[in-house]
């Protein structure tokens, strides 16, 4: 009988005060893709590109762990019933804080 490996304790990754100089990493570009990114929807050398970016930049790092492992929560709880009146708050609150902005 083989041994189960326990997973090593994943390493926290605490954010920096890094930043970019002009010609270097792109945060901004990497945050418009974020969502195609997690969704393995993007050719693999912009995946390349991305990770490169992850590397150097621990602020993007664990900003898109957090996102990774909010997605994976949310893909694992039950879709919750709303009422009408519930979608109508929601649709009331929504049109609200976009026109605060």
């Amino acid at each position: 009988m083989t041994k189960k490996k326990s997973a090593a304790p994943k390493k926290r990754i605490e954010p920096s005060s890094h930043r970019h100089t002009p010609g270097q990493g792109h945060c901004m570009d990497l945050l418009r893709q974020l969502s195609a990114y997690i969704d393995d929807e993007l050719p693999a050398d912009i995946c390349r590109e991305i990770r490169q970016h992850l590397g150097a930049c621990p602020n993007c790092e664990v900003f898109i762990a957090s996102l990774q492992q909010t997605v994976t929560l949310c893909r694992h709880r039950p879709v919750p019933q709303l009422t009408s009146i519930d979608r109508v708050n929601m649709r009331r609150a929504i049109l609200d804080a976009a026109e605060a902005r």
